[in-house]
């Protein structure tokens, strides 16, 4: 499984997003060395399970759902667009 995919399970599964998008942007950061072979990725995703949080709260959300992923430096970067329906 790429990291696009394991990264697309990990979310799907703890967060049920409508819209979920994922864009792979390693190549932009190639000879990063402080990336240690980690990936750069945006993510925008929308999901009931946001409603009522802030913005901090919603990332922590995402963050939780790929700590494993972080973990195990396959995302070394994440940048994250979380909304509800409504403000989608």
């Amino acid at each position: 499984m790429n990291r696009v995919e394991a990264i697309r399970e990990r979310l799907t599964a703890s967060l049920a997003p409508v819209r979920l998008e994922i864009v792979d942007d390693s190549r932009k950061h190639a000879g990063h060395a402080s990336a240690g072979g980690g990936g750069h990725f945006n993510v925008t995703i929308v999901s009931t399970a946001f409603s009522g949080k802030g913005p901090v709260q919603r990332h922590r959300m995402v963050y939780d759902a790929l700590a494993e992923l972080m973990q195990q430096n396959e995302v070394h970067a994440l940048s994250i667009q979380a909304r509800t329906p409504d403000e989608n």
